[in-house]
């Protein structure tokens, strides 16, 4: 199935909400009046959805690959656990980490809007929010997942878990082989934040060379 990209693209406004229309408008008198300039708020935006955000989740993740004892607590009480390392908030309040393994590759998507853990991965990409994503990965998760650049082997199930008001998911990548021995600040670069979405695979050691 191809995907057409072009379709919601050009129509930038339409697919809004309200709100963001207000923030847009604000926006734009702002950088007008020459209060903020719209390349720093680019950069805002894109530390927090790139670099900061997901920073707290690829932490939580090295320390489950690093420490079992955490990884169980993870897998048990995964709001408790990550709490622990301070990142808490909002939209964080009840997570559920599920594991990635040869058996079973996680996927996660919010169908009816778009709830996304922030306290561990920042703010949500805008392909998240696109209705696209949305209903595709449920009808055709393995389609959405090749389109990112994910090919798993046939033996490997999918599953996709639903983002609510109430839970949100984080997914543990699977850990790369040849990486023993790598401190959990090193393992932490290896992980993506569409690793922690399912949409991708922790990197592989080199990489990062």
């Amino acid at each position: 199935m191809v995907h057409d990209h072009h379709h919601h693209d050009n129509d930038d406004q339409s697919h809004l909400s309200e709100i963001e229309l207000r923030v847009r408008a604000l926006e734009s008198i702002l950088v007008e009046k020459g209060y903020v300039d719209s390349a720093a708020i680019d950069v805002l935006v894109e530390t927090y959805e790139v670099k900061v955000g997901p920073r707290n989740g690829a932490k939580v993740v090295a320390k489950a690959w690093a420490d079992p004892a955490y990884r169980d607590w993870l897998r048990t009480d995964a709001t408790a656990a990550i709490a622990s390392l301070g990142f808490l908030g909002r939209q964080g309040e009840h997570m559920v980490a599920v594991e990635n393994t040869p058996e079973q590759h996680n996927l996660v998507v919010c169908t009816l809007c778009s709830c996304y853990p922030w306290p561990v991965l920042g703010l949500p990409p805008v392909w998240y929010k696109s209705a696209p994503y949305r209903s595709r990965a449920v009808l055709d998760p393995r389609a959405v997942l090749a389109e990112f650049g994910v090919r798993l082997p046939e033996t490997t199930r999918v599953r996709v878990w639903d983002s609510t008001a109430e839970v949100r998911y984080l997914v543990i990548p699977m850990r790369p082989e040849r990486t023993e021995g790598m401190s959990e600040e090193a393992l932490a670069d290896l992980v993506t934040r569409d690793s922690m979405i399912g949409t991708g695979l922790a990197l592989q050691p080199e990489a990062m060379r």
